[in-house]
């Protein structure tokens, strides 16, 4: 009992880090860019480039870009005057968003365990 409290716990106080991770990913739009991210190269690709991909305007590329930036989920480099965004497998919300769906997975991995024991007749 002790150690369900704990991990369940642990979950919650994750769940809190990942809020705004999460309010990011969950827009479609968004979701869209960090495709069109994916689909580049691993060196970047610029707001024009984004803006083709997903027939969005400029300054709402640049919006959605700031909120996945700000909330870890990507990163910028910077060229001279050129910016180029890329999804950063270093960032650490991508780790954290991981490290807590593997928490989940195991506490249901546990629930059903146990359900199952309940259930044998023996």
């Amino acid at each position: 009992m002790r150690k369900c409290k704990f991990r369940m716990s642990k979950i919650a106080s994750e769940f809190k880090k990942c809020k705004g991770a999460f309010i990011a990913l969950g827009d479609e739009t968004r979701q869209q860019i960090i495709l069109a991210l994916l689909e580049s190269d691993c060196r970047g690709i610029r707001v024009g480039e984004i803006t083709e991909k997903t027939n969005l305007s400029r300054p709402a590329v640049s919006h959605h870009l700031k909120i996945l930036k700000e909330a870890g989920i990507i990163n910028m480099r910077r060229e001279g005057t050129k910016n180029y965004y890329f999804v950063d497998a270093d960032q650490s919300q991508w780790k954290r968003i991981l490290e807590l769906v593997q928490l989940i997975y195991k506490a249901a991995c546990d629930i059903k365990e146990n359900d199952s024991r309940k259930e044998e007749p023996w």
